[in-house]
């Protein structure tokens, strides 16, 4: 099943820190995504974790002998101290996401790093020009994927964001 973002989902300004050199050469939608979402630090962004890239394109046999690829693994620590596994699943063009890439992300987190917290997120390049991102969860009774959160982040020249989004930005903090 691929997923789709909520027709309606409020835009988020980013200044965009994308390197220069890196836009220049960058060679295909989905390592430009996962390239703009490094050096953004939209993980840390969207989900309230301090991360780090461990590594980018993992490939690993998981105990059912299944062989998985994950596009990028974060792993990242929280303000109480919580470490956490951040598989992320990139697709950028026609590409969609789908829930089993997303199931074998989880499976490989759960496997693979067994002592830290499983954060599943899926990143997004739609016509736009965008990033759209979800952040999945198991669902404890049904043991089936859900989102839990999305967002469309738009990265942008810092010039780019006006004074009156960036209140409304701090209204939505408060709420």
């Amino acid at each position: 099943m691929a997923l789709e973002p909520r027709a309606l989902l409020a835009v988020v300004k980013v200044p965009d820190s994308t390197p220069g050199i890196i836009l220049q050469h960058v060679l295909n939608s989905e390592q430009a995504l996962l390239a703009k979402v490094r050096y953004n630090r939209l993980i840390d962004l969207f989900t309230g974790i301090v991360c780090y890239s461990l590594q980018n394109h993992l490939r690993a046999t998981i105990l059912d002998g299944v062989q998985i690829e994950t596009d990028e693994i974060y792993l990242g620590v929280d303000k109480h101290g919580v470490q956490y596994v951040i598989p992320v699943e990139a697709k950028g063009g026609s590409d969609k996401l789908s829930v089993v890439q997303i199931n074998q992300d989880l499976a490989l987190a759960k496997e693979k790093f067994p002592g830290l917290e499983v954060r599943l997120v899926g990143v997004q390049f739609f016509g736009d020009g965008d990033v759209y991102m979800f952040l999945f969860g198991e669902n404890i009774v049904s043991q089936e994927l859900e989102i839990l959160d999305e967002k469309r982040f738009r990265l942008v020249d810092y010039g780019d964001i006006s004074v009156e989004e960036l209140a409304s930005y701090r209204e939505n903090l408060a709420r």
